[in-house]
């Protein structure tokens, strides 16, 4: 059940749902329409810029088609492939072999780790699905090491909507998309938090989206793609995504 956003209408079993989804759509299968290939292209982008150089190893909660194993394949970083359905995790261990590169299957609220084994925790689109985000995010705060970092991207003030699911045949979050979030949401959930830092960041742009200029843009570096569409967000204030930077101390900040 959610804690806050949309009025839910019926109690969301996800992980049964993210397993039969798992099931029924392929995580792997590239989009096949331009637009949608060249955003997920400049949000993966961004978020491997965010990823610290001194990083040694990745936790990838929610890894889906697991992009973000194969991007890292050629670095030196362990990576961690973790999703609610085993045959993502499957899947991603059988793609995209390596010796750095494991996997793990459960529930991100209770992630299977010791406190503080990663130095980077990345989670890109899972934020919006979790019932309970104060349960999801001390998860992932837990397991990551002091000096480190946390990136989480998601839909930017997405309306919430509900359709017929096509699992349970009842009316669900669409997308099972649970919540909306802005620059200000998470502040509540970490704001009593000393060892923490919060940095949000918006980026993609609905008016260029709309415009189709991704056909010229995809030709372009991410430097330039970025000046774009940080120009596009000031005179049309459209941004798609939200990305959130978690840095955590090695103390609490305001311990002197």
């Amino acid at each position: 059940m959610a804690d806050q956003g949309g009025k839910q209408k019926v109690p969301f079993k996800y992980i049964d749902h993210y397993e039969k989804d798992a099931e029924y759509f392929d995580y792997f299968e590239l989009p096949t329409d331009g637009a949608t290939l060249h955003e997920h292209r400049r949000l993966h982008e961004m978020i491997l810029r965010a990823i610290p150089g001194s990083a040694a190893s990745v936790l990838d909660v929610g890894c889906g088609g697991a992009w973000l194993a194969q991007a890292l394949s050629d670095s030196d970083l362990t990576v961690v492939s973790f999703d609610a359905a085993h045959k993502n995790t499957t899947t991603a261990i059988k793609r995209f072999p390596s010796e750095k590169h494991f996997a793990a299957t459960g529930d991100a609220n209770h992630l299977p780790f010791a406190d503080d084994s990663f130095d980077t925790i990345v989670s890109a689109e899972v934020i919006e699905h979790v019932p309970i985000v104060s349960i999801y995010l001390d998860s992932l705060l837990r397991v990551l090491k002091p000096g480190g970092r946390l990136i989480l991207t998601t839909p930017y003030n997405e309306t919430i909507q509900y359709s017929l699911c096509i699992h349970c045949n009842r009316q669900t979050p669409l997308h099972a998309h649970l919540r909306s979030f802005n620059e200000k949401t998470l502040e509540r959930y970490v704001s009593g938090r000393g060892d923490i830092t919060c940095t949000p960041t918006t980026f993609s742009n609905k008016a260029l989206l709309l415009l189709r200029m991704h056909t010229l843009l995809k030709f372009f570096p991410h430097k330039f793609w970025l000046g774009i569409d940080k120009i596009a967000n000031k005179v049309v204030a459209k941004p798609i995504r939200l990305m959130y930077i978690l840095d955590k101390s090695y103390r609490p900040i305001n311990e002197t």
